[in-house]
């Protein structure tokens, strides 16, 4: 087993080359709550991007809650919590998933990472500049629902995608989370995916409805970025413990997310250029150990 995760590890190493000059974007994807297909959406776009030439790594924040490591079926033996002890170096914890998607798990370890050492803190540092310009991007899946926590990530990426149904429970809430953002950070960017519609003219018309209430009443933007439909692949797939683009790429909703993907990469991406891998995980940390 060791031989292999050491051959596991090579791999990495080799894949990971800087993949451009203009750095590592981070994007954070929400909900305002659970059962609206967050992770099953994160996860089929960042394969959906690396089939458009994108290096992707994607990181399951939903520390304690993580289920990307289930809906991939690949076990995790290392999370985050395992780099922050000292344990285990930045491209230890990286896992390779289907499709040669890069993860790091989230696991446990919740209440230890509020009490880290300053040497902690420094392995961690060093560990985390490592990454920095060998992903095109690095893409976090936050816990679902109204939470400090998704906020913070919001708050430390270069944008944000808000995952919503058109039912009317899920707009409310995917509106209560961008306006919960919107007040404490007025310049966080956001896009909106409605997954699970009829048709695209009712993923349309929920994004055009959303958008026009975030204007009036938030003065924030909510541009639309895609719709999934609702497609019996993606439960089969589930079960399957196989990403639905990579089980059934013909099925309607990895057309849709392909084109979702395709048309993310098409429109030019403004934020903050000064924001860093490091950085983020930095001022992550800090908010946590100051609550």
């Amino acid at each position: 087993m060791s031989d292999q995760a050491q051959a596991l590890r090579n791999m990495i190493l080799q894949q990971n080359k800087p993949s451009s000059n203009k750095g590592t974007r981070i994007l954070t994807v929400a909900s305002g709550k659970g059962g609206v297909g967050k992770s099953n959406f994160s996860l089929n776009f960042a394969l959906s991007l690396q089939k458009l030439g994108q290096k992707v790594l994607i990181f399951d924040a939903d520390i304690g809650m993580a289920n990307l490591d289930v809906l991939m079926g690949v076990p995790a033996p290392y999370s985050l919590y395992h780099l922050f002890q000292g344990q285990r170096s930045i491209h230890d914890i990286i896992q390779l998933g289907p499709g040669g998607l890069h993860f790091i798990a989230g696991g446990s370890g919740f209440r230890e990472l509020l009490h880290l050492t300053e040497e902690q803190l420094q392995h961690a540092d060093r560990e985390i500049s490592k990454v920095q310009g060998e992903y095109d991007l690095i893409l976090f899946d936050t816990g679902a629902g109204l939470s400090r926590e998704a906020e913070r990530f919001i708050r430390g990426s270069h944008e944000s995608i808000i995952v919503t149904t058109p039912e009317p429970t899920s707009i409310t809430d995917a509106y209560a989370l961008v306006k919960m953002v919107s007040h404490s950070h007025p310049d966080a960017k956001f896009k909106l995916i409605v997954n699970r519609v009829l048709d695209q003219r009712e993923g349309r018309q929920t994004a055009e409805k959303m958008d026009l209430a975030a204007q009036r009443f938030l003065n924030v933007q909510l541009p639309y970025a895609g719709a999934i439909m609702d497609d019996p692949h993606v439960g089969k797939a589930v079960r399957r413990q196989t990403p639905f683009s990579l089980a059934y790429p013909d099925c309607q909703a990895s057309r849709d997310i392909l084109a979702t993907a395709r048309s993310y990469l098409e429109i030019p991406h403004v934020g903050d250029s000064t924001r860093t891998v490091k950085g983020f995980f930095h001022q992550w940390l800090n908010r946590k150990r100051n609550l």
